[in-house]
């Protein structure tokens, strides 16, 4: 029950609607609704189908949550598309789940300390390619070794660390919000 609640708490946060809507559009009482989201409810399959829809989720999401995996491309792997008209090749890294938000950063670090940055807003993932340096990335613990061209993503909802092995080290990062 603590996996579904939690799920149905992460989904509604996400779409930034109040109990009182999702209840409303999943044609349950808000009561029912709160109690689902606090753990103390005992739904049916049906309840947490109408909940799914009111969320825009499949019902997998609400039972069985997607778990957030990191994924490294190193320089020279990955899909590649080739121009016929110019030196020029397209390396697939993410593709853009639907309704998602990201932003998208150029990272300046040098040796020393490490960046350690707390969780993210729920359902948040970083997408990371070295450009310069030499860098540890990624969950704060199990980082990844990274060098220029090498890409990694993570889940940026859990503790996660940026730390320089090199002077000079820069990245491009991207901050999908889900």
């Amino acid at each position: 029950m603590g996996t579904i609640a939690a799920s149905i708490r992460r989904e509604r946060t996400r779409t930034g609607l109040s109990l009182t809507e999702v209840a409303r559009r999943a044609g349950i009482a808000k009561s029912t609704l709160s109690q689902l989201e606090n753990g103390t409810g005992n739904p049916s399959v049906e309840t947490l189908w109408a909940l799914g829809v009111a969320l825009g989720v499949p019902f997998s999401h609400l039972v069985d949550p997607p778990r957030p995996v990191t994924r490294v491309i190193r320089a020279g792997e990955g899909p590649a598309t080739r121009s016929e008209r110019a030196d020029y090749t397209a390396v697939v890294l993410a593709t853009c789940p639907p309704g998602a938000r990201r932003d998208i950063y150029r990272i300046l670090i040098e040796p020393g300390e490490p960046r350690v940055s707390d969780p993210h807003m729920p359902g948040t993932i970083e997408h990371a390619v070295l450009a310069t340096g030499h860098a540890l990335i990624g969950p704060a613990d199990a980082p990844e070794e990274l060098h220029p061209g090498d890409y990694i993503s993570y889940p940026g909802d859990a503790p996660h660390t940026f730390r320089a092995l090199a002077p000079d080290t820069s990245a491009v990062m991207v901050m999908e919000h889900i």
